[in-house]
C-alpha cells in the first residue's frame, strides 16, 4: 500500500476513463458491461469486457490480471453465447511523469498478450500482443489522455492483419466527484481479408463519480457512456465489416 501511494503520488490524480486505458498507474479491481448492437440488428452483451485486477508491484509499473470477458449474442437467427479470446495480462511501464504540482504529465508504454482461449464462436484462434504508447496532460481541472497502439496476431494475419486503435479522453473535474468526458475511439485495419483498409470512429460522451471513500485507501467509482458510430454510418451489416453502430457502458471500480 505504501508502494502504491508512493508511485500514485508522482504522477496526475486523474480518473480513469470510460474506454481509454489511463496511462496511469491504478490499484483497483474492475468491472465493465457493454450492451452493443449492430447494423444488422443483432446485439451483443458483453460481460465484464477483459476488466480485473490491477496491481501496483514497482514504483513505475502496473500489472493489470484480467479474466476473459463473456458474451451473449442476441436477436439474430444464429444466437451464441460463450468466452472471449482473454486479453489475460497487460504490463504498464511508466516513462515520465509528474503531479498536480510539478507539470501534470505522464508518459506510458503498455504491452498486452491476448491468449486464443475463447469459444469456438468467438475466438481468433491466435494469440495477439499489442504494444502500445499512451500520455496525457492536465491544465487545472481539465486533462486530455490518450492511448495508440497496434495489435499484431502471430497467426492467420491473412485472414485478421493488423489493427491500430488510438483512443482520445477529454475530461474534466467538476465539484468533488463528478468527471464528465467526452471520448473518440479509432480503429483502423491496416490489413487482412477481412477488415483491411477500413476503419470506424466512434465517439462516447461518459460522466464518472468518484472516488467515494468506503474505508482508508478503499474507494468506489461508478461511471458510463454512450458509445455510436459516426464513420462508417449504418455500414455495419455483416460480421466482416467493422465493430458496431452504438453501445451503452456501464463500468465500476474498487481502489485501494
Amino acid at each position: 500500500m505504501d508502494r502504491a501511494s508512493r508511485a500514485q503520488d508522482e504522477q496526475p490524480h486523474w480518473m480513469t476513463p470510460v474506454v481509454t486505458v489511463t496511462p496511469r498507474l491504478e490499484q483497483e479491481v474492475r468491472y465493465d458491461q457493454l450492451w452493443e448492437r449492430r447494423g444488422n440488428g443483432s446485439t451483443l452483451d458483453i460481460f465484464d469486457n477483459n476488466k480485473g485486477l490491477e496491481l501496483i508491484p514497482t514504483e513505475t509499473n502496473e500489472i493489470l490480471i484480467n479474466p476473459p470477458a463473456y458474451q451473449y449474442k442476441g436477436n439474430t437467427s444464429s444466437p451464441a453465447n460463450g468466452w472471449l479470446d482473454d486479453q489475460f495480462l497487460v504490463v504498464k511501464q511508466r516513462l515520465l511523469s509528474a503531479n498536480e504540482q510539478n507539470g501534470n504529465y505522464i508518459v506510458t508504454a503498455f504491452l498486452g498478450v491476448t491468449a486464443a482461449s475463447g469459444n469456438a464462436a468467438f475466438t481468433n484462434k491466435t494469440w495477439i500482443v499489442t504494444p502500445t504508447i499512451a500520455g496525457g496532460k492536465g491544465w487545472g481541472n481539465f486533462d486530455v489522455q490518450a492511448t495508440s497502439g497496434i495489435a499484431v496476431p502471430f497467426q492467420h494475419t491473412n485472414q485478421l492483419g493488423k489493427a491500430v486503435a488510438t483512443n482520445i479522453a477529454l475530461q474534466y473535474h467538476l465539484l468533488t466527484y463528478i468527471w464528465p468526458e467526452f471520448e473518440l475511439n479509432d480503429t483502423y485495419w491496416i490489413d487482412g481479408k477481412e477488415r483491411g483498409g477500413k476503419n470506424q470512429l466512434l465517439l462516447t460522451p461518459g460522466v464518472i463519480f468518484g472516488r467515494f471513500v468506503i474505508h482508508k485507501r478503499i474507494k468506489a467509482i461508478i461511471g458510463g457512456g454512450y458509445q455510436f458510430a459516426v464513420t462508417p454510418r449504418y455500414v455495419v451489416t455483416t460480421e466482416q465489416t467493422p465493430a458496431y453502430n452504438h453501445a451503452w457502458i456501464l463500468t465500476g471500480r474498487i481502489t485501494f
